[in-house]
């Protein structure tokens, strides 16, 4: 997974931006309390692709799922691989009765917003990102 996330912030151009050690990620998502689930891919062992969600909470909507990333391996793309991740990750939102599912996408992954907009997502130009580091 961590390799997928590598690969991710190659295409997004920020491969520095991952700064997250093996040891918290495994932590955070597979220790006493995960605070991240994800579906993934595999082929031949491998695996090639994967969804990574938490749950977010709105005060005005109640529990959404919050989809962090979902990537697939360059060679695997184009193989209905995204399509069955997406397709699961909104099994897995209705029957943990969230009241929807968001995310982010960069403005120039055209791909992405392609494949996005065949599930009839909304597109919000108005709110800005907001963030603060330690």
């Amino acid at each position: 997974m961590m390799a997928l996330i590598r690969e991710l912030a190659l295409y997004e151009k920020a491969p520095e931006q991952v700064t997250v050690s093996l040891a918290h990620f495994e932590e955070s998502g597979f220790g006493s309390q995960p605070v991240w689930w994800a579906l993934v891919a595999e082929a031949d062992g491998v695996v090639v692709g994967m969804a990574l969600y938490y749950i977010r909470y709105s005060t005005w909507k109640g529990q959404r799922m919050y989809l962090e990333d979902i990537v697939i391996s360059e060679p695997y793309r184009a193989n209905g691989i995204g399509t069955r991740l997406m397709d699961e990750l909104l099994n897995v939102a209705k029957e943990k009765q969230f009241n929807g599912m968001l995310w982010q996408v960069l403005d120039w992954n055209e791909p992405a917003i392609q494949f996005y907009k065949k599930y009839n997502a909304h597109f919000d130009e108005e709110w800005i990102n907001v963030s603060i580091d330690f």
